[in-house]
């Protein structure tokens, strides 16, 4: 199932840039072990979608996997060979603006050495750099 928002205030976004650090969403917050980006990147709706399948097949589906990002940003693409102007293209696909330091991804109810494991395989899966990291108490 591909990830996008009900509905948005606007259906077509301008691209933006992505600068700075992650202020907020940055620490491990509701489970015990979690994937943190290292570099600004989109991650795309079918990539967060082949990530949590990953952890989820390897997992067993035992413990809980909580996904801290929503792909809530309209990318657009214009069809092939078609000449300038004429407006903006249709929506094509949904992506997550992730800076570094945001957690994407949380387990828990899983021993350390499964976690680990699990967030390896499930880093393959996305476009960036990845740190696993353990919540601080």
């Amino acid at each position: 199932m591909i990830m996008s928002p009900k509905r948005t205030k606007y259906k077509k976004f301008h691209r933006g840039r992505m600068t700075g650090i992650a202020t907020r969403g940055n620490k491990v917050s509701f489970g015990d072990y979690g994937l943190q980006a290292l570099e600004p990147s989109w991650i795309t709706s079918r990539q967060i979608e082949a990530t949590r399948r990953t952890i989820a097949r390897y997992t067993k589906r035992k413990g809980k996997l909580w996904i801290k990002i929503f792909p809530d940003k309209s990318v657009t693409a214009r069809a092939a060979e078609s000449r300038m102007g004429a407006g903006k293209g249709s929506v094509d696909y949904w992506v997550a603006v992730v800076k570094p330091g945001t957690v994407m991804f949380e387990l828990s109810g899983l021993s350390l050495k499964e976690s680990q494991i699990a967030m390896k395989l499930a880093t393959y899966k996305l476009p960036i750099k990845t740190k696993f990291i353990l919540k601080e108490n």
